[in-house]
């Protein structure tokens, strides 16, 4: 637990840390934006002055410095205006030509972005100054735009690492136990099958060494199932509707007569590849669900439907239903509503399903006190 206290706490600290980063280069950029755009009004300011000393110039004046600041200006754009008519334009489309709806655009445009600059040339004649932005001003505004989507993506990656990381450790951790869980029941197995001839051999009664035999084989296959997890399972056509119905009917005959079981499935056969132990494994899986919900009391119907170009499994139980917000959290590896055990029976559930048998798996519907509809879609050609 205080593992996962520091683990938690450096994980927040890093979060803020990254957080007071990006706040500081979005403030930077802020910053820079607008010591270039103060820049630039200082260069539109020396633009105005140069313009009203060329207005007034005579012959004794020395026009080079404000023909000069005038013709230095390559990037921003002007529109030059008296008595709310434009009087001449720079860095502007010239084919537009000064009194063009278009060039009105552009001025409605400048409007906007920047204040005019009022250049009084002579005393009651003015002349206004209207200027955009540059190109880089303008490219400059979407700079924290594009670090944020760069951010954002850089987070999605890490994310994405630190689930699949995470998925991979759970299924390694997963197959771990599940292989040592087979390895650990064959030894007591492989005991128990020699007590069995030893029994036949002191003819005792049959009945009971049959019996015996059974709760072997179903220790086998148990073991089958779990030795299969973490491996890649050996898919055979098989009819499902068959091998749903010969796991649905042993369960159905080792469970209390308190519960009603019902199953509805087409006659047709319908071959799926499949690996039977498994597919028997996510039926028993379900249907144990069902009755732990119902708490060994109830009605239990596994329905089977063929329906465009789908096979559908319906596992429906008179339980005490599953809270929406939790449709697909049952299928997350650890969740449990139970008092003991590991939530690992849904999660393997639909590894079985999506992963082996390429189908899907959903709560179809649900309601509190009335009961749950689990359902699993596997495609067909039929």
């Amino acid at each position: 637990m205080q593992f996962s206290d520091k683990r938690n706490t450096t994980r927040w600290v890093i979060i803020f840390i990254s957080f007071l980063i990006v706040s500081l280069i979005l403030w930077n950029t802020y910053t820079f934006f607008q010591t270039f755009k103060n820049e630039e009004r200082i260069k539109m300011n020396l633009w105005a002055n140069a313009q009203k000393t060329l207005i007034n110039a005579d012959e004794n004046t020395d026009v080079t410095l404000p023909l000069e600041i005038l013709s230095n200006n390559a990037s921003i754009p002007i529109i030059l205006t008296e008595q709310n008519k434009i009087i001449n334009t720079v860095n502007v489309d010239e084919n537009l030509g000064l009194n063009s709806k278009a060039t009105h655009r552009i001025l409605d445009r400048l409007k906007t972005e920047n204040e005019p600059i009022v250049i009084e040339y002579v005393p009651g004649q003015f002349q206004k100054l209207y200027y955009g932005n540059s190109a880089l001003l303008n490219n400059l505004k979407y700079y924290p735009i594009a670090l944020l989507l760069i951010i954002f993506l850089f987070g999605l990656l890490v994310y994405n690492f630190y689930k699949s990381t995470k998925a991979a450790s759970q299924n390694k951790l997963w197959a771990g136990m599940a292989k040592e869980t087979a390895h650990q029941i064959g030894t007591p197995l492989s005991s128990l099958i020699g007590w069995v001839e030893i029994l036949k051999a002191d003819e005792v009664d049959e009945s009971i060494t049959m019996e015996i035999e059974k709760d072997i084989a179903r220790l086998q296959t148990i073991t089958e199932r779990f030795s299969k997890v973490g491996s890649v399972p050996t898919l055979e056509n098989k009819n499902i509707i068959e091998e749903t119905f010969e796991a649905y009917n042993y369960l159905q005959s080792r469970f209390s007569k308190q519960i009603e079981f019902h199953f509805e499935a087409p006659e047709t056969a319908v071959f799926l590849p499949i690996n039977q132990t498994l597919h028997s494994w996510t039926i028993e899986n379900l249907v144990k669900n069902a009755i732990d919900a119902m708490k060994g009391r109830g009605k239990l119907s596994l329905q089977i439907e063929l329906e465009k170009g789908y096979l559908s499994i319906k596992i429906t139980d008179s339980g005490t239903g599953i809270q929406k917000n939790q449709f697909k959290t049952i299928f997350e590896p650890g969740f449990t509503t139970k008092k003991r055990g590991w939530g690992l029976g849904l999660s393997l559930t639909k590894r079985i399903v999506e992963e082996y048998h390429k189908g899907k798996i959903k709560v179809l519907k649900s309601e509190l006190g009335v009961g749950t509809t689990i359902q699993i879609l596997f495609k067909t050609t039929v």
